[in-house]
């Protein structure tokens, strides 16, 4: 009869022992999951944080442009603003785009080097961040817009046009004068190979 008691106590031992080792298993299973799941939440985190300070970045390139598109910057007049200047990133024709709207200058090298200049991109080494930027105005012609009018260039609504509010009181405002649109388009490149490209576009009176 003892015999019989300590072996069953000897089997009862080893399932336990069994169990014991598959929990354990299972334990270290999810213990590896979280792991995994942490690192990849971190990755993102990091990620947003790099795109959200390249955005911030690229604010440098449109005060650049701003400027030379005010009062007595290089491309405020209209004569200069109606034919190319490769030294400045400049194009008086709309320039050629992706399916995205993103300019085929900002992705070849090829390309960029027949509109602008690499000396132009801004650079901030303690950063690491380098800004490429190019300027398009909206017309198929490299001529004045006046000359080239509504069926070469795109141009802010017209007075005329109600945007709201009744037809009287536009018809009481001063209309604005003729303006050509432009677009800017950048590329900014931060560590680990990060991009983003951002675009926006402004109207200036002829």
């Amino acid at each position: 009869m003892k015999s019989r008691q300590f072996a069953s106590r000897g089997r009862e031992r080893g399932i336990v022992l069994l169990f014991c080792l598959i929990v354990l298993v299972i334990l270290l299973a999810g213990g590896v999951a979280v792991v995994r799941s942490m690192n990849s939440s971190l990755s993102s985190a990091g990620n947003i944080a790099f795109k959200r300070d390249l955005v911030n970045q690229g604010e440098q390139a449109v005060a650049k442009v701003m400027a030379q598109f005010d009062g007595t910057g290089i491309l405020a007049n209209a004569a200069a603003s109606a034919a190319n200047s490769k030294t400045n990133n400049y194009s008086a024709v709309t320039l050629e785009t992706n399916e995205r709207g993103v300019p085929l200058a900002l992705l070849s090298n090829s390309k960029f080097d027949a509109v602008g200049t690499s000396a132009n991109d801004i650079v901030n080494d303690t950063a690491k961040v380098t800004i490429r930027y190019v300027i398009d105005r909206l017309c198929n012609a490299a001529s004045t817009s006046a000359t080239l009018g509504q069926a070469g260039c795109v141009f802010p609504p017209s007075a005329s046009e109600v945007r709201g509010g009744s037809s009287q009181e536009m018809g009481t405002r001063i209309p604005p004068p003729p303006s050509s649109v432009y677009r800017l388009s950048m590329r900014v490149t931060g560590p680990r190979d990060t991009q983003v490209f951002l675009q926006t576009s402004f109207a200036k009176p002829d």
